[in-house]
């Protein structure tokens, strides 16, 4: 008799992306003259950059001929975009990685949910709330115990460390949904719990591209002793437009105790085949000087987006936060609203989408998540439709 992982029973009846898209989509049907605009999934809309789209055509060129052809890569990436990574990403801040403690991967939401497997099924896992889901999803599919770290005005969306021991930390800053950052002191803080606890984080760097305050750090290897209790995460599917592309990479430091760095190279030959030739070489182009160039503009273009929808929203009487040095906005709606209410309200209202914060946590209750991904001129459109409303 064939037997199901009673864990996932755990899970909620429908992932909050997919219900999303279920209710514009059955809005869609009954109003299919409306237009409709997101301002809720995170996907972004502004082309790949010149230069990634050159690499990509060069890479195609070479699959062409016996000479230049590739089948499987190596599992960990292929060493011109890692050599590449460790010199602009680390190097070039300060930062001590080697290249063989970074991994290649097709996104930073594979690896955040697939780490979790090379750990113990009892490890007690921290996870802020409101939280991406994935990081909550993939341990209840395991059958671990979840530690929720409430972010709130309160506490200003800030965490506070855990009264109890936890073996695992998930954080994410520029987080996703709130839009808030730590700061050097906070993000000491956890590293310093983390040493002192034997506990490890998995550290969500994806938005790392978006900081434009200098106190914030990009990368928690900054931070005094983190190589000894942290893998860090990072994406160029915001980055650089690749959301249709995939790739991005993880650090294992082998200063971890637990000896994460073989461990994930082992999960990761006999689980994944590598990313894509293709792909590597449109990262690759990223760290040029036209790339850095061409990449920083894109970036621009959305923070400016995120700009404009704070100061509009902010002078319509919402409470908005975030939007500074993250691509997201953690919007409070009207008093006596739920964040679904106001979804609905805003999809038959304005025939607008947003995120509704209670997909996140229950600290997400009575707020919903904004992106500043949209083309310009939606963006702008999209406001004019909530002034009206």
């Amino acid at each position: 008799m064939t037997l199901i992982n009673e864990n996932y029973k755990n899970l909620s009846d429908n992932y909050l992306f997919a219900e999303i898209a279920r209710r514009v989509e059955a809005f869609r049907q009954h109003n299919p003259q409306a237009n409709v605009i997101s301002l809720g999934i995170g996907d972004v809309t502004q082309p790949l950059a010149p230069v990634v789209v050159e690499a990509l055509h060069r890479a195609a060129d070479e699959m062409a001929f016996a000479s230049s052809f590739r089948g499987y890569g190596p599992e960990r990436g292929y060493d011109f975009l890692r050599e590449a990574i460790v010199e602009n990403d680390f190097r070039a801040r300060g930062i001590d990685i080697e290249v063989d403690e970074v991994f290649v991967s097709d996104g930073a939401k594979s690896d955040t949910g697939n780490f979790q497997e090379m750990l113990s099924a009892g490890c007690v896992v921290a996870v802020t709330d409101p939280v991406y889901p994935v990081y909550v999803d993939s341990n209840l599919m395991a059958g671990r115990t979840i530690v929720r770290l409430p972010c709130t005005t309160e506490n200003d969306f800030l965490p506070e460390l855990p009264d109890e021991h936890v073996d695992v930390i998930y954080l994410c800053y520029p987080n996703n949904p709130t839009g808030t950052v730590l700061l050097r002191d906070d993000l000491k803080a956890w590293v310093d719990y983390a040493i002192r606890e034997g506990a490890l984080i998995l550290y969500d760097a994806a938005y790392e591209a978006f900081i434009q305050s200098e106190d914030v750090p990009h990368s928690i290897y900054e931070i005094a002793g983190a190589r000894r209790c942290a893998v860090e995460f990072h994406s160029y599917s915001k980055t650089a437009g690749f959301t249709g592309v995939r790739c991005g990479y993880t650090v294992v430091p082998k200063d971890l105790c637990v000896g994460l760095n073989p461990l994930w190279n082992r999960r990761q030959c006999t689980k994944f085949n590598g990313t894509s030739y293709l792909a590597q070489r449109a990262a690759g182009a990223i760290y040029t000087p036209d790339g850095k160039r061409q990449v920083r503009q894109v970036i621009h273009y959305y923070m400016e987006n995120a700009r404009l929808m704070r100061q509009t929203l902010s002078s319509l009487g919402f409470k908005v936060y975030g939007g500074v040095d993250a691509p997201y906005l953690w919007m409070q709606v009207p008093e006596g609203t739920t964040s679904w209410g106001f979804f609905d309200d805003m999809l038959h209202r304005a025939h607008v989408v947003c995120t509704p914060g209670a997909g996140f946590g229950s600290c997400g209750e009575g707020y919903v998540r904004l992106t500043a991904f949209g083309r310009r001129e939606q963006t702008l459109e999209a406001l004019e439709r909530i002034k009206r409303m």
